[in-house]
């Protein structure tokens, strides 16, 4: 078998030895800057080396939309090539040690093999994710009109094995959640009862968390709309909030970033979902008109640090039963995936430090006393501090690229990956 190319430890290093000066100077500036808020610089190094992010699998491959999908150089062809570019980001960024798989799409030959693999490369397994929004091959009930809320008692079982097989598999490979989302609704009014979609959805799912391990956690994800336009079954995070309840403890909400209304409060929602002990965790991702899986951070950074500030805020609160995942999701269309994952990974550590900067002393004095500018004041001071030094010299220290994105280029990775891996049809790389 040939050799197949990586980045390695000694030209990440020589590659670093060019802006080795320039940070230090730049860490310098910040500390002393810092200092005069009597906040240690160092302390903020070791939270943004703490934080970790799960990338998707199917994310370094290339997406695209309902008109087309343009296929990119060196595109992994599956699983194990899936894992070849998600280490390479790991390894330059220091901040994604986990990937979370997609069955079918990703389902092993061997779990057995692909966990060795998987460790081999440094990396574990995040949360399950099932797939009742596609036909596949030698599917014998189709979706095409729902999934765990469809009509058919037929369809609804083999949804419902369908999603504990992924469990079956992630026990395997050391997962500890399944993350559900099912496309289910309607795109005429009147095709669909929606009580009675609601309650084969929960009677579904009852049957699916029950299988749950008891170290596991099940999380619902919301769809505003999308592919059901006229109405979706679990729609908002009021409907996702009720269905996590009914289900029990190991039942919670995750939040994408893109699954809700324009203009939608979304940091107030994380709030909620923070304060009735049901936030389960995030798939980041930005957009500019509803559900773009654009890069994290690329559209609206103020409001990812603004969902940073309530999830901060909860941390250090010590808000009960506060343990968020946090992942990536986004459907890279134009860009090169894994420049794309590295970078996004980068803006949500970025808005965690910025709302780890936060006098909250200072803030809570503000709302006390009616004060919104001051408040205001407290919150532009942390989101425009550039804290892109610590982040940086967080992933030097653990052995990263100082400039994930320019190593990356300079290795030539997505050439030598071309050349490894020819192109070929039908591939299940990235979203469409």
């Amino acid at each position: 078998m040939p050799v197949k190319f990586e980045i390695e430890q000694d030209f990440i290093a020589e590659q670093n030895k060019a802006k080795s000066e320039w940070l230090a100077e730049d860490f310098e500036y910040l500390g002393r800057k810092l200092l005069r808020q009597n906040i240690d610089i160092e302390t903020h190094v070791e939270r943004a080396s703490g934080l970790k992010i799960a990338v998707p699998s199917w994310g370094v491959g290339t997406g695209g939309t309902r008109f087309a999908r343009f296929p990119g150089p060196g595109e992994p062809r599956g699983i194990y090539e899936k894992l070849e570019d998600c280490s390479t980001i790991n390894r330059l960024a220091r901040s994604t040690p986990a990937v979370s798989l997609h069955i079918p799409w990703d389902k092993p030959d061997d779990p057995a093999n692909l966990l060795a693999t998987a460790t081999e490369y440094g990396l574990s397994f995040d949360a399950m994710n099932s797939n009742t929004f596609q036909d596949q091959p030698g599917q014998k009930e189709s979706y095409k009109f729902g999934s765990l809320t469809h009509a058919n008692a037929a369809v609804r079982k083999q949804a419902i094995e369908h999603n504990i097989e992924c469990i079956e598999i992630g026990q395997k490979i050391g997962s500890k959640a399944l993350t559900v989302w099912v496309g289910d609704g309607s795109n005429f009014a009147g095709q669909s009862n929606f009580r009675k979609a609601l309650e084969r959805y929960l009677e579904s799912m009852r049957e699916i968390y029950a299988a749950i391990p008891a170290d596991w956690q099940l999380f619902i994800e919301h769809k505003l709309f999308e592919p059901a336009f006229y109405s979706s079954v679990v729609s908002d995070w009021g409907t996702n909030y009720y269905c996590a309840r009914e289900l029990g403890d190991r039942a919670a909400c995750l939040v994408d970033l893109g699954h809700h209304a324009p203009n939608v409060n979304i940091e107030q929602i994380v709030s909620r979902l923070i304060q009735f002990q049901k936030l389960g965790g995030f798939h980041f991702n930005d957009s500019k008109y509803g559900d773009d899986d654009l890069d994290s951070g690329s559209v609206r950074p103020f409001q990812l640090f603004l969902i940073f500030n309530e999830l901060v805020d909860a941390e250090l609160s010590g808000v009960p039963r506060f343990d968020p995942c946090y992942m990536l999701d986004q459907s890279h269309n134009v860009t090169d995936p894994i420049e794309s994952l590295m970078t996004s990974s980068v803006e949500v550590l970025r808005a965690y430090i910025q709302a780890s900067l936060v006098d909250r002393a200072k803030l809570a004095e503000a709302q006390e006393n009616g004060d919104p500018i001051a408040a205001l004041r407290t919150l532009k001071e942390a989101f425009t501090t550039d804290v892109a030094p610590i982040l940086a010299a967080a992933r030097q220290r653990s052995g990263g690229a100082i400039d994930p994105v320019g190593v990356y280029r300079a290795s030539g990775y997505r050439q030598q990956k071309a050349k490894e891996r020819p192109a070929q049809m039908g591939i299940s790389a990235g979203i469409v």
